[in-house]
């Protein structure tokens, strides 16, 4: 089994490679969300989401963090994390 671990890790070190650090706008509460939402995913995520949430969407994917995920956002971090979505990244 050990010697297939080996070409796994280097396999998947080449896929990463190629890929760009994700570099969120700068605007107050980044460093909130920079803080608390990638300890369970990527920050591409509010990229891939910014085309199709509005503020009530973004409150919502927020609260599904929170709530149904277990995300341990406080919250008042909450309410500044969905503002900063909004503005940043809102439609």
């Amino acid at each position: 089994m050990r010697h297939l671990l080996i070409p796994m890790v280097l396999i998947a070190g080449v896929t990463r490679a190629g890929e760009d650090a994700i570099e969120l706008k700068d605007a107050p509460g980044r460093a909130l969300v920079e803080a608390n939402c990638v300890a369970c995913h990527s920050l591409d995520y509010i990229q891939m989401n910014s085309p199709f949430l509005d503020r009530k969407g973004w409150e919502a994917s927020v609260n599904k963090m929170i709530k149904v995920m277990g995300a341990p956002v406080q919250e008042d971090d909450a309410k500044v994390i969905v503002d900063y979505l909004h503005a940043a990244y809102g439609k």
